[in-house]
């Protein structure tokens, strides 16, 4: 049975300093790694003999615009079908430096998940087959997720603040 500790104690084993900010929100492992280390990290799960992380269940993108050389996250969650483990990894990058690798190589299922994620947010996946948009139209010079824009439209005159609970 694996068991979070189990599977930390392993991780660092591996990977060092590489693997740090472990939480287990709601009972779920947590960590963070670096771009260098995600794709050796993901094969290293995928392969292991008794975690067999063998199911990306989401891979996905976050925007903290106030977090100055971390404004973004990739957040991928991967199960163990075989023991029902689950397991949520993230990688900081800066914005000026939005690159990390695909991992297409070792799921194939990270293939439309990083789609989505560059469309929606801009994060380049180097390595990736196809990258190009997915939902929106490729003419689109903007990344709709990113937290860069008003949450309401000021200039608005048909509503009344009274309504909304203003």
């Amino acid at each position: 049975m694996l068991s979070n500790q189990k599977v930390a104690e392993t991780l660092v084993k591996k990977f060092g300093d590489d693997v740090f900010d472990f939480e287990e929100p709601y009972g779920l492992l947590t960590l963070s790694t670096t771009r260098e280390q995600i794709l050796p990290m993901l094969e290293f799960l995928f392969n292991h003999e008794k975690i067999k992380g063998n199911f990306l269940t989401d891979l996905t993108g976050v925007h903290f615009p106030d977090w100055k050389g971390q404004e973004f996250a990739v957040v991928y969650h991967v199960h163990s079908l075989v023991h029902n483990f689950r397991l949520r990894i993230k990688v900081y990058l800066s914005e000026a430096d939005l690159h990390i690798p695909s991992a297409t190589p070792v799921y194939s299922s990270a293939n439309w998940m990083e789609r989505e994620t560059y469309d929606f947010f801009g994060i380049i996946f180097d390595g990736h087959p196809n990258l190009i948009r997915i939902l929106n139209i490729e003419e689109m010079d903007y990344f709709p997720m990113r937290k860069q824009y008003p949450l309401e439209d000021a200039t608005r005159e048909d509503k009344l603040d009274a309504l909304f609970g203003r």
